[in-house]
């Protein structure tokens, strides 16, 4: 019973939804939601997780001066908020936060459909770029810093913008791979485990995400990036997703049968 039917009366009609129906997830769009709510979603869902970037990395710096302690904080944090985000607004948007999943999401679906449309695509990738840079603003005002500050963090150096290309390629393996063997049920927990770790083993600490360099530009704390830097990087996570893109058409290829028409 929804919460607007009247106390004592019954539905006219009950329908049943299967337990194992696929729930909407990153690569997903749920496409019944009112594009209201998912572009809302992915502003909300971008701004928390900028403030959960910026925030830890400002705390983390005010309690230790160990860099590596600081990065663990940070990245720890980051795995849990993502987590929890993808986990809460995965229903509404599809989760995204991220310009080139959803860049990719209509790429991979532009023939077939069920993705995002190039109307919605031209909703989705401003709201999550104004969500991050409220985000980073949020997180400097929540620690006493100046609202705006262009960050100072001078990230153009071609080893880092090798690292988001291959943070940016595993992230659009991992989601649209997951996609692929109808296992997107696992991606929030895959996909905040994946930026954890490419937290590490990237040299750039893996931003993948163009939508949250714009917005780590407006803080001059742990987390920045200088603007100078930000259009090199944004312009390598492309090509990370475009890389990204290519992996999933070669390793999640899908045979045909002897007629010539795809296997189910």
């Amino acid at each position: 019973m929804s919460v607007t039917e009247p106390v004592g009366t019954a539905p006219a009609a009950v329908t049943a939804i299967p337990a194992d129906a696929p729930r909407p997830a990153p690569g997903a769009t749920p496409p019944a939601t009112p594009l209201v709510a998912r572009a809302a979603a992915e502003l909300v869902g971008s701004a928390a997780l900028v403030a959960i970037v910026v925030g830890s990395g400002i705390q983390a710096t005010q309690l230790t001066q160990d860099v590596a302690l600081q990065l663990l904080a940070n990245s720890t944090a980051t795995v849990f908020g993502l987590g929890v985000l993808i986990a809460l607004l995965g229903p509404v948007s599809g989760a995204h936060f991220n310009p080139v999943v959803s860049l990719a999401e209509w790429w991979s679906t532009r023939r077939t459909g069920g993705g995002v449309t190039a109307r919605e695509l031209a909703v989705y990738v401003p709201s999550q770029i104004a969500g991050a840079i409220a985000g980073a603003i949020l997180a400097d005002a929540m620690f006493g810093e100046p609202l705006v500050k262009w960050s100072t963090h001078d990230r153009s150096h071609g080893n880092l913008l090798l690292g988001e290309v291959v943070a940016t390629a595993g992230l659009i393996l991992l989601i649209f791979g997951l996609a692929r063997t109808d296992r997107l049920r696992f991606a929030p927990v895959a996909v905040a485990s994946y930026i954890g770790a490419a937290y590490w083993f990237t040299s750039s600490t893996s931003f993948a995400n163009p939508a949250v360099t714009i917005g780590r530009a407006f803080t001059d704390t742990f987390a920045g990036i200088a603007p100078a830097s930000v259009p090199a990087f944004v312009g390598v996570q492309l090509v990370g997703a475009v890389v990204g893109l290519a992996l999933v058409a070669v390793i999640f290829m899908r045979g045909r049968t002897d007629s010539g028409t795809p296997a189910a």
